[in-house]
């Protein structure tokens, strides 16, 4: 049995089925509006950067390209080990199963591991970071954990471990627009996004909201992963309703400054 940080939120579709969750990495925001966009609030060239829920670690070698240390925290020790693998490999990807039982694995490009001089993996929970006080520049968390109302003792840790001067981001959907935040509200039909928005004001956090896309190699991966985010029904319904293999896409940046 696998290793579960103590107070862990699971997170079916990871945890569930990890090679597939690498094909909706590889698909989300090829653009790269997300990272832009933080890097315009706060730079982390030089860093020391936490990613809370870091998962197989897919966006540890971007921090590490430019950061001066990396920390990865994720609660399921399989996952965390998936991301020490990516790590030791030069930030190859695992590999990813392509719907149809195919197998595909990537190099991340100006990523050497070699060249970075200290990034690590840690198991532990968003409630309870293996960090300590004071030690973190930059926290980045997308679509982990930090949810809305609930996850405040998480954001005491964020206060916690951020130093002074230091900069927290939090990515999440933004289920008013788009054609995902429209499957997501049909989906969580409970979900008021205006509450999540109160909940973040606030927190001190202010909102970034960016349009970014889906877009995958072939349609039986759209297929794949609608179906690990979505019940079965709901997934096969969005997949006949929408053609193509791209799907846009609305999130929210939430930041704050400590």
């Amino acid at each position: 049995m696998v290793d579960i940080a103590p107070g862990a939120v699971p997170s079916p579709n990871i945890w569930s089925s990890p090679r597939v969750y690498e094909l909706e990495n590889r698909a989300v925001d090829p653009d790269g509006v997300i990272e832009a966009a933080m890097g315009r609030i706060r730079s982390w060239d030089g860093a020391t950067v936490l990613d809370v829920g870091c998962g197989t670690g897919y966006h540890l070698p971007r921090f590490a390209r430019t950061a001066a240390r990396v920390i990865g925290v994720e609660p399921h020790a399989g996952l965390a080990a998936a991301a020490r693998r990516r790590l030791a490999t030069g930030g190859r990807e695992p590999q990813a199963e392509r719907a149809g039982g195919a197998s595909t694995a990537k190099t991340i490009k100006g990523f050497d591991v070699a060249d970075v001089a200290d990034v690590a993996v840690r198991v532990g929970a968003a409630q309870a970071l293996p960090v300590p006080a004071a030690s973190v520049d930059v926290a980045h968390a997308r679509w982990a954990y930090f949810f809305g109302p609930g996850c405040e003792p998480g954001l005491a840790e964020l206060a916690r471990v951020l130093r002074r001067g230091g900069t927290a981001f939090i990515i999440d959907n933004d289920a008013t627009r788009s054609t995902f935040g429209g499957w997501f509200r049909r989906w969580l039909t409970a979900y008021d996004p205006m509450a999540v928005e109160r909940f973040w004001t606030r927190q001190g956090f202010a909102r970034e909201p960016l349009d970014i896309r889906w877009v995958f190699d072939r349609r039986a991966d759209l297929a794949a992963v609608l179906r690990i985010e979505f019940p079965a029904e709901l997934a096969d319904r969005f997949l006949a309703e929408h053609p193509g293999c791209e799907v846009d896409y609305a999130v929210n940046l939430w930041w704050r400054h400590y």
